[in-house]
């Protein structure tokens, strides 16, 4: 029997959506009593990279990459539809789709607009593997997939930043054409920094005790244990996010509001839209998910250090772009239940369709 899609929920996990909103308010709350938490967290930075969240960062992504198999990954070669489904949900439909919501939603507010499609064009190479894991996915593929958009977003985000802000903004308003220079080298050191650190990180360990102590001990004794890791991870990562900006949420939440309404409409319409088309491509649970959040999901750090590193740390489009994941990471641990309650609906029970086949098979 497969199992249950809700496996990746164990005791600790099911109480996240408490401990992510206890580690919200303590965010907040830390940087409206503190403001100057702001100024040291944002002084403790390389270039545009804030030290303090790429810690956070690699923490969680660590535990997740140390339980991919790798040695299974070479299985999924055959699998280029699953490939093909999610190479054009990220790099077509996700990015049209953000800025299509972004000048809906904020047509008259060019900075904040800037901002949110920034984030749209960054595809997520972190935090989807926590999601991923959490709803039941395939923690090979997703490695996988998560390779490909670092590799495309080094090749593409400086030329989809010029057709999407530059192009095809000043067709809907030739005032609005902004021209972002984004570097492909600066693309290819925030993914070295966090994927390759922790992707190496987590080879190397499964590739040394594996050898030392058998896949066994590994994936039945091992590998449980880096659970509570990861999401220990997570919630200091939505702590010092949140400390960042606390003071500019109560100050201004109506700027906030007005940022969070083109988020959780992408974030929500592209989760539905990519798990649909997968159910219909009849591609098993696993693979659903992966597919799935992989897409809805967005590569926040690179987002930010793109809006700080060209209009500055005080502007409209970085304020934009650092909401973006306040916004992401309680839209997206609703998905993963939202993922879990389709699982056993549409697949039978919790017992996920292997591909090819229909939940009623």
């Amino acid at each position: 029997m497969t199992e249950s899609p809700a496996r990746g929920l164990g005791r600790t996990d099911k109480l996240l959506p408490f401990w992510i909103l206890l580690a919200m308010i303590l965010g907040v709350g830390l940087g409206y009593l503190y403001p100057g938490i702001s100024t040291v967290l944002n002084s403790l930075s390389v270039g545009t990279t804030s030290i303090p969240i790429a810690i956070g960062l690699l923490w969680m992504m660590y535990p997740v990459l140390a339980k991919v198999k790798y040695e299974k990954i070479g299985e999924l070669r055959r699998e280029g539809r699953l490939f093909g489904v999610s190479l054009v949900l990220n790099w077509l439909i996700g990015p049209l789709l953000m800025f299509s919501l972004a000048w809906l939603f904020l047509a008259d507010m060019p900075s904040y607009r800037t901002g949110i499609i920034l984030v749209g064009l960054a595809r997520c190479i972190a935090m989807v593997l926590i999601w991923n894991l959490l709803a039941g996915g395939d923690n090979e593929a997703c490695a996988v997939l998560v390779a490909i958009n670092s590799v495309m977003q080094i090749l593409l985000y400086s030329l989809e930043a010029w057709f999407y802000i530059t192009f095809l903004s000043s067709l809907i308003n030739p005032a609005s054409s902004l021209v972002v220079e984004v570097s492909p080298a600066e693309v290819a050191v925030s993914v070295l920094i966090f994927l390759g650190i922790p992707l190496f990180a987590g080879i190397i360990t499964r590739a040394v005790l594996l050898s030392k102590r058998g896949a066994e001990w590994y994936d039945t004794e091992f590998a449980p244990r880096l659970g509570p890791a990861a999401l220990i991870g997570l919630l200091y990562t939505i702590v010092i996010m949140f400390s960042l900006k606390g003071e500019t949420i109560v100050t201004l939440p109506f700027d906030v509001a007005r940022i969070s309404l083109p988020l959780v409409s992408y974030f929500v319409l592209m989760f539905v839209f990519s798990f649909g088309i997968s159910y219909a491509l009849r591609f098993s649970y696993e693979k659903n998910v992966t597919i799935s959040f992989t897409a809805a999901s967005n590569n926040f750090e690179l987002a930010i250090a793109v809006a700080v590193g060209v209009f500055g740390i005080s502007s409209g489009e970085a304020l934009a772009a650092v909401v973006g994941p306040l916004i992401e990471v309680p839209v997206l641990v609703s998905l993963v239940y939202v993922s879990i309650w389709l699982g056993r609906h549409l697949y039978g029970h919790g017992r996920p369709a292997t591909e090819g086949q229909s939940s009623a098979e």
